[in-house]
């Protein structure tokens, strides 16, 4: 299975691709490292990002695609812009998206440490975050 992790952060959409075949994890190269929606807020912009992001599932061959929820309210709310493009991603046709809140990340990362140190991983520190939803999709796809 092939996962795609999802942090929306401003206007950008922070990807860390993640495969498991056989209980091995595997990070596949991956020619972009973030997604960007323009300030313009038009139309054009909300499909231009929605037909970049699919059309990276598509090379990629992406079973799911887990976002990272952001909260409504609060000092760590989430944008409009980033509703938007969370909104652009789960109406991608045949895309299976899931929404992981911080609350269950933390618990399955709890329960399922991480088998390396994520400075190991070759990843970018932004992509922490990302590269964490991918994985707690994984390995609570694991049976037992």
């Amino acid at each position: 299975m092939q996962v795609c992790g999802v942090e929306l952060k401003g206007t950008e959409a922070i990807i860390s691709l993640l495969s498991q075949q056989d209980g091995l994890f595997n990070i596949p190269d991956c020619r972009v490292r973030k997604i960007e929606y323009t300030k313009k807020n038009t139309t054009a912009d909300l499909r231009y990002f929605q037909a970049t992001f699919a059309k990276l599932i598509e090379d990629y061959k992406i079973d799911a695609v887990v976002i990272k929820e952001r909260p409504l309210k609060g000092k760590f709310a989430g944008g409009a812009l980033g509703f938007k493009m969370e909104a652009a991603i789960q109406l991608i046709a045949d895309l299976d998206v899931r929404v992981i809140s911080a609350i269950e990340l933390k618990a399955i990362l709890k329960h399922n440490p991480m088998p390396i140190a994520y400075a190991d991983t070759g990843l970018k520190l932004f992509q922490e975050a990302a590269f964490n939803v991918a994985f707690a999709h994984l390995v609570r796809q694991v049976p037992g």
